[in-house]
């Protein structure tokens, strides 16, 4: 296995599983891929170096497989899911409840039952599909194909089609913009509708102790399994697992070329060289002396806040991301842990980190932007900084080889390729034993294990092991 990602760990596991003795190979000297956690700012202050609230985690059917807990992780839900906060010092917010979440956006909420409630109600047979590759025939197609018919609307032409005010249309589309997709591209509801549904479902909760804890468990319950994890060893070719049975990568195309070499066909090769890696995000995360000032009470009852405005706002400023210039009034996603979990920050301190998404590679410094948008709806938010630290889609990069340009997702993903990721093999690859299970197969981008884990489950369909 080369890469310790939720991905990698995930295959590792489920060839460990099958009696296949595995070993994991890390380039970095920690594991966990976009699963990490450091000292990034001040000492006892613990930062998420890259995701940090995971709703299809906690969806993950892998991860339900798995004796986690026994591990170690334990999921942290707060009083609301999510806040998104508008001018007027109100704030638009997700609970955990669908009733709650109704009520709260008042002449909208009739629609967002209408629209949300189906498929919260058949979740439990909805996410193991969409956790799946979509060219596989749904066990449930009636759902499937309610969940298409407004999984492939643009989201902000939707939004507008379906909600009337203000706080209903800025809600679905912050939500939306998780796609890091404009929100006039096809197929840009689908991230909307998934993690709203989640939401309600199963919530969007985060781990005690921060992202690391996922690696951790992982990687606890693959040593009980006899797997083995090498850190601080890059593979730079295939070559240098010549006896390996099997052979699986969590990593996206760009990496997966350099170390297959010569090997490829010219055909896949080209396949993969035409591989699209979507936009960036830069980050910062801060060390604070208090909490987040938010004017809009609400906003301290959730560990993720959606900072941007309108649904205008948010979609012109996702509308750059595609370009080169990036948004001077970006939408934020915005996370402050350490309100509900004690051990992020020293007493009576705090964490908090926030990304905006911008064009792919881009050089450009947003943490003015950002902290300005963080003022407008947390006046006096500057005041709280003890100290920041900043990642450009390089530093990512330098971080974690997958995150191409800063790209999260393991590639765009848009609807061709979220179907067919990264080519129509999906998986395989035509060198026999070798396979890809990274971000960059399906079901794409965000923690939950699922590319690994029917990544694994093919290869070993294909060995005949069961």
């Amino acid at each position: 296995m080369i890469g310790s990602g939720p991905n990698g760990l995930t295959a590792a596991i489920v060839l460990a599983r099958a009696g296949l003795r595995t070993t994991v190979f890390e380039a970095q000297s920690t594991i966990g891929g976009g699963a990490r956690s450091s000292a990034l700012t001040l000492p006892g202050f613990v930062h998420d170096v890259c995701s940090a609230v995971y709703p299809l985690a906690a969806n993950s059917p892998a991860f339900a497989s798995f004796p986690l807990a026994e591990h170690g992780l334990e999921w942290i839900h707060t009083p609301l899911a999510m806040a998104h906060p508008l001018d007027d010092g109100s704030a638009a917010v997700m609970a955990r409840s669908l009733d709650d979440t109704c009520e709260h956006l008042g002449a909208d909420g009739a629609a967002y039952r209408r629209a949300i409630g189906p498929l919260v109600k058949g979740w439990r047979d909805l996410a193991p599909m969409i956790q799946a590759p979509l060219l596989r025939l749904p066990a449930h197609p009636w759902l499937m194909a309610r969940f298409g018919a407004r999984a492939i609307w643009p989201a902000a032409p939707l939004a507008r089609r379906i909600f009337h005010t203000e706080a209903g249309r800025a809600l679905f589309a912050g939500i939306a913009a998780h796609s890091i997709l404009p929100l006039e591209a096809i197929g840009s509801a689908a991230f909307g509708w998934v993690l709203a549904a989640a939401g309600h479902a199963v919530g969007w909760p985060f781990p005690r102790g921060g992202a690391q804890a996922i690696a951790n468990a992982l990687a606890s319950y693959f040593g009980s399994l006899g797997g083995s994890i090498v850190t601080n060893h890059r593979i730079d070719s295939l070559d240098e697992l010549g006896g390996a049975k099997m052979i699986l990568c969590d990593v996206t195309p760009r990496q997966f070329l350099a170390m297959a070499g010569e090997r490829l066909p010219g055909g896949f090769r080209r396949k993969l060289e035409a591989y699209r890696y979507g936009p960036g995000v830069f980050k910062v995360d801060w060390a604070l002396s208090a909490p987040i000032p938010w004017t809009a009470a609400e906003c301290a009852r959730a560990a993720t806040v959606h900072v941007g405005g309108t649904l205008d706002e948010i979609a012109a400023s996702e509308r750059t991301i595609t370009g080169t210039v990036a948004s001077q009034r970006p939408f934020l996603l915005v996370v402050q842990p350490s309100l509900f979990d004690s051990s992020r920050a020293p007493a009576g301190q705090h964490t908090g980190w926030a990304y905006c998404h911008v064009p792919h590679g881009s050089t450009a410094d947003m943490t003015d932007a950002i902290e300005s948008q963080m003022e407008r709806f947390a006046p006096g938010f500057r005041a709280t900084i003890l100290a920041r630290h900043t990642m450009t889609p390089a530093d990512l990069e330098r971080h974690n080889a997958n995150l191409v340009g800063g790209d999260i997702t393991g590639g765009a993903q848009d609807l061709r390729q979220l179907i067919l990721r990264p080519t129509g093999r999906l998986y395989g690859t035509p060198l026999a034993g070798v396979y890809l299970c990274s971000s960059s197969t399906p079901p794409g981008g965000a923690v939950h294990g699922m590319c690994g884990y029917h990544a694994a489950r093919a290869a070993l369909r294909v060995q005949g092991i069961t």
